[in-house]
């Protein structure tokens, strides 16, 4: 009994807190939008790109937190989410959502989220090839995208992928696997296993 008590206390303490309850909050506003339309209101990312810029400057996370610990973690996520959209796998709402996560976590968390929505949206990647029946085709989209930018990177010096080479099996709603792996991140270090 007190087990399930303390569970449910740190996941209280977790939606209370102002700087991931409201994470949590559009996190899940965005996934919606993304399950139903395959796009992500500016609303949402540019609001909350906005409201963890100045929450975490007029309340840092913690005390040496300089001013740049919201804008790091903000160019952080959007960094590392800007060469899919630039080879066109996945939309610009993805990686203002990503963008917006590292506003509100700063770099470090932002590293741990997105290797946790790296391995979410692998596994969303994998039920969707299956439920398809697909899986044959994207394994073979994937390896062909892969040579395709080895040899590019050979000949040229820097990784090219052709638009429209490759038969597209379906689209995937990423913004589902950013809030399920950021809200997956945020519980496990809310109980201290990352």
């Amino acid at each position: 009994m007190d087990e399930t008590a303390s569970f449910f206390e740190l996941l209280g303490m977790l939606v209370s807190n102002p700087r991931t309850g409201v994470l949590l909050a559009l996190l899940v506003a965005a996934a919606v939008c993304d399950y139903r339309s395959f796009r992500i209101p500016n609303l949402i990312t540019g609001g909350g790109i906005l409201f963890a810029l100045v929450y975490n400057s007029v309340v840092p996370p913690y005390w040496h937190a300089g001013w740049s610990w919201a804008p790091a973690g903000m160019l952080l996520g959007f960094g590392a989410m800007l060469p899919l959209y630039a080879i066109g796998v996945m939309g610009a709402g993805d990686v203002k959502l990503m963008a917006m996560v590292g506003a509100f976590l700063g770099v470090d968390a932002t590293l741990y989220a997105l290797l946790f929505c790296i391995i979410t949206a692998g596994i969303a990647a994998l039920a969707f090839g299956l439920r398809k029946r697909v899986m044959g085709r994207m394994l073979a989209n994937a390896g062909g995208a892969m040579r395709g930018m080895l040899w590019s990177a050979i000949a040229c010096g820097k990784p090219q992928l052709a638009p429209g080479v490759m038969p597209s099996v379906g689209k995937l709603a990423y913004g589902i696997s950013i809030a399920f792996g950021t809200t997956s991140y945020l519980v496990a270090q809310q109980f201290n296993l990352v």
